[in-house]
Order: C-alpha cells, then structure tokens, then sequence
C-alpha cells in the first residue's frame, strides 16, 4: 500500500485552506497514494471562539467535506481528513475525523475523544473543552485488506485507545495532529514510535507545523513509522508538503510474531493493593 501524509500550515480562512489542501492531496495522488491523511484541523486553525463559531457548518454543509469526497472520487484513493471543527447542536463544536472511499463515499467519521486541556510552559494555556464536544466512541475502518485505527492529536498520549483499537484489529494506526511546537519537540517522536512498538502496528501522522494565523505554533514532522518502530518517512521541519512510503502490511504479523504483546496482555482489574513495604 501506498500511503501519504500532508503536512499543511491551516489559517483563519476556509477557503485558502480547501484550496491548499486540494493542491497538496493531487500531489500526493501524483505520486500513487493509495490512502493519504491530512492533519488536525486542516479546514480552519482559529483559536477565537466567536470567529470559529462563525466560520464552520454542520457536517452536511462543511466545505472541506464536501471537497474530500470530490477528490477521494476523482484520484481514486482512500482520502483521512485528520479533522475539522464542526458545528454541532447546542453551540458546541465536534473535531471530527472523516475518512472518504476512492468512490467519495463517507466511510466512517470519528470525534476526538481526549480535550487538550493543559498548562504548559511560559503561559501557554489551552481549554479545548470549552469549545469542542468530546467524542465517545473508539473507530476502526476497513481499507482494502487492512483495517485503520482512527485518533487525533492528544488521542496519542493515551495508549490504552491505541491498544484497544489494535485488538479490535487495526494494523494501521493514526495520530493526525496540530502538536504545538513545545511539546512536538519533547515528546512526538518518542508517542508515535511507542504507539507503534507497543501494537506492532503502522502508524502515520500528518501535521501541522509552523507559525500559524491565530498566534499559534504547531510542530510540523509528519511522520510514518513501521510496526517495529521506524521511521521510514518524515518530512523533517514544519513546511508544508507531503511525505510518502510504500509499506508492507506483512510487517505487522512479522512484528506481533516476534514480539507478541497483543496475545501476551492479561487483564489484572481492580484496584492495586496497597503494600504497607514489609513483604520483601
């Protein structure tokens, strides 16, 4: 199979960001894409709510949405929109996945489950659920001989989604992501790596990188790392752009057969006894 990731820098204007997003999944398709990822929040990086609200529709009316299925029709391939915000009932926003047929068909759709709710360093402060409705369902999709583990961007740092999505059987995992720049350089490599060591599974992560419009500073490096843990493509800075591999989905029985950690696990529940240290 062969699969792309894009690597875009999305503004505050929907239209430029269809446009640029056009233009980069027809060059991935140029180069035999069978299955391309667009980043986080590829339609629209807004960080003001009121603008936000303003700027985006329900998932019938979504421009990008509407703009995948035509071009997942017309390159024929299988084509992940990271995500995009979406409006939903009661004022509150969906970061929703979508993942369209080589026929343009809606294939399957996912939420982000995990709200990056943090206090980093030098005052950056996030609050996604403020403003984005949490997800409530784990999404696996059959693609053409594989199934595909659906997450997005903070989804990463919660290994226990991506070990339940590789025992519902996903080979290939996916952390499409707009990892701000401070923690993309602490920890992106090391998560994606691990995620994919941890489930003898493909994993691929297109990115946002770059100064963005809204005052934000995402990392870039999109990346696909094979089940054994390397990095077999990355696109090494946070320009936009398009990395591309040819994997091996045998990889994957190879990696489980040498290291067998899915047949290994065994569940422990309850909760941990407390030792009082005496018992050595």
């Amino acid at each position: 199979m062969r699969v792309a990731a894009i690597q875009m820098r999305s503004g505050t204007d929907v239209a430029r960001n269809v446009a640029d997003f056009t233009e980069l999944v027809a060059e991935a398709a140029a180069g035999g894409a069978d299955y391309v990822q667009t980043p986080e929040m590829t339609g629209l990086v807004q960080k003001d709510r009121a603008a936000l609200m303003a700027a985006i529709a329900d998932q019938a009316g979504d421009p990008l949405f509407a703009r995948a299925s035509q071009l997942a029709a017309d390159h024929r391939l299988w084509l992940h929109v990271g995500s995009t915000p979406v409006a939903r009932d009661g004022g509150r926003v969906a970061n929703r996945a979508a993942l369209f047929a080589p026929d343009g068909g809606l294939a399957a759709t996912y939420d982000k489950i995990h709200m990056f709710d943090v206090d980093l360093d030098h005052g950056e402060s996030w609050r996604e659920s403020a403003i984005y409705a949490p997800g409530d369902r784990m999404v696996i999709c059959g693609i053409d001989g594989t199934t595909v583990g659906l997450a997005i961007c903070y989804d990463l740092r919660f290994a226990h989604l991506f070990r339940d999505l590789a025992m519902a059987g996903a080979t290939v995992l996916t952390a499409p992501a707009a990892f701000t720049r401070q923690t993309g350089q602490a920890h992106w490599h090391v998560l994606l790596r691990a995620r994919a060591i941890e489930n003898g599974a493909f994993m691929i992560a297109a990115a946002q990188g770059g100064d963005h419009e809204d005052g934000r500073q995402t990392y870039g490096h999109s990346m696909i790392v094979d089940p054994w843990g390397r990095i077999v493509a990355e696109k090494a800075d946070d320009e936009p752009g398009v990395i591309a591999a040819t994997i091996d989905l045998s990889e994957v029985g190879a990696a489980r057969a040498r290291i067998p950690s899915l047949r290994n696990a065994r569940g422990y529940g309850g909760q941990p006894e407390q030792e009082d240290g005496t018992n050595r």
